[in-house]
């Protein structure tokens, strides 16, 4: 506000001292007089329209324009009055490009040597009018240089800011790999040492025959001290590496386990039954795995879904194909068909989601399951009358191999 305050003055000033010349040097032109109080209010806004240049660049820009046009088109000298177009487009060069630098500057000083030219009180190319080349020119200068300092110094925090990023992800990095070489040396060292304990302990409890109840309490203290401390260093252990979930001392679950998955999901209220087509082959782990997911994925949507239903699971091989079939015979919520991509990216699935079972990760789970060994999935519900949810995969195990190459 001070600024256009003390800006505002200085062309106000200036303006009285073009209306009212004191030697004949700076006589005003053929014709002209002094302009009347009210005509000093054009510059008078010229200026103080300044203050919001910052807030609307090309506005402000165009109005100092034009009011400083309309002040010399009605026969007044502008010598002064040129201040605030300068400032104005200096201010909106500075936060623009090249090109809008150029085409901004030309138009302000053709519009401006128009009005104090020919359509003003020279009535031709003189006074003031032929320093609006180079005023304009100077503001333009000026704005590209602050607008190039701008650039330069924001480049310079961009990249600082960058190298700070950097040096906190290396110092992470070498922070997860120190956590994972001492993960290590407890694993390889400490662990093995621990349950060598264990096991020797074990032995002896078997192989003594009446040991004296002394050497009996050791031993016995031995084992349970030594299981503890491995149950320990186990956490510790899933602590350094940043385990997502404890490891687990199971087999890789598959068909083979189907059964037990099966009874569980009796025992949790769902009455499921298994059709297999012929025998199956051996799987590639990798297919195994994926099959065996796949079906209590979709077990386990039914079940909390389906409400009162019945599942069947149907599998068969079919030409270098595992065939999966799981549906139910329940009322559900409704479902949006899912149609799973080829491991090989071109498919064209939509995203699947199930209504009333939130984003519908169960499905994009099994979908990312089957593209993961080259296979589709789809699922959806059943149309009448038989109605219900199913999900049918198809996993190929003859050229799963070629998913990896």
């Amino acid at each position: 506000m001070l600024y256009g305050s003390a800006v505002t003055a200085l062309i106000l000033l200036g303006s009285l001292g073009e209306s009212y010349p004191t030697s004949p040097d700076h006589a005003l032109p053929p014709g002209a007089h002094p302009p009347p109080w009210p005509a000093y209010l054009l510059v008078v806004a010229a200026g103080v329209v300044l203050v919001w240049r910052h807030r609307w660049q090309v506005e402000v820009l165009a109005a100092t324009v034009v009011l400083v046009s309309a002040y010399s088109m009605l026969g007044y000298v502008y010598g002064a009055a040129l201040i605030a177009p300068a400032i104005a487009l200096y201010t909106t060069v500075s936060y623009g490009g090249v090109r809008r630098a150029l085409l901004l500057g030309a138009v302000s000083i053709v519009l401006l040597m128009v009005a104090g030219g020919p359509l003003g009180p020279w009535h031709t190319i003189g006074g003031p009018a032929t320093v609006v080349p180079f005023e304009m020119a100077a503001a333009v200068c000026l704005g590209l240089a602050v607008s190039s300092r701008r650039a330069y110094i924001a480049a310079i925090q961009d990249r600082a800011e960058r190298a700070e990023r950097t040096r906190e992800e290396e110092a992470r990095r070498r922070v997860d790999v120190e956590r994972l070489r001492i993960a290590r040396e407890l694993h390889d060292v400490v662990a093995h040492t621990m349950a060598t304990i264990n096991v020797q302990a074990a032995a002896a409890a078997h192989l003594l025959v009446d040991p004296p109840p002394q050497a009996a309490e050791a031993i016995a203290a031995i084992r349970s001290a030594s299981k503890e401390g491995l149950r320990e260093l186990r956490t510790i252990l899933n602590v350094l590496r940043q385990a997502d979930e404890v490891t687990g001392t199971q087999p890789t679950p598959g068909l083979t386990h189907l059964d037990a998955l099966i009874a569980s999901s009796r025992r949790a209220g769902l009455p499921t039954t298994v059709h297999t087509a012929g025998t199956l082959p051996a799987l590639p782990a990798a297919v195994d795995l994926a099959a065996y997911r796949i079906i209590q994925e979709s077990l386990t949507n039914t079940l909390r879904h389906a409400g009162p239903a019945t599942a069947t699971v149907e599998l068969a091989a079919r030409d270098g194909r595992l065939c999966i079939h799981v549906g139910d015979t329940g009322a559900g919520t409704g479902a949006t068909v899912a149609v799973a991509s080829t491991g090989t990216g071109t498919g064209t699935g939509a995203t699947p989601a199930v209504a009333g079972t939130g984003d519908g990760h169960g499905l994009i789970g099994m979908r990312e399951r089957a593209a993961s060994v080259g296979g589709v999935l789809v699922a959806g519900p059943a149309p009448e009358p038989g109605g219900g949810f199913h999900v049918r995969a198809e996993l190929p195990f003859d050229t799963v191999s070629a998913v990896y190459d």
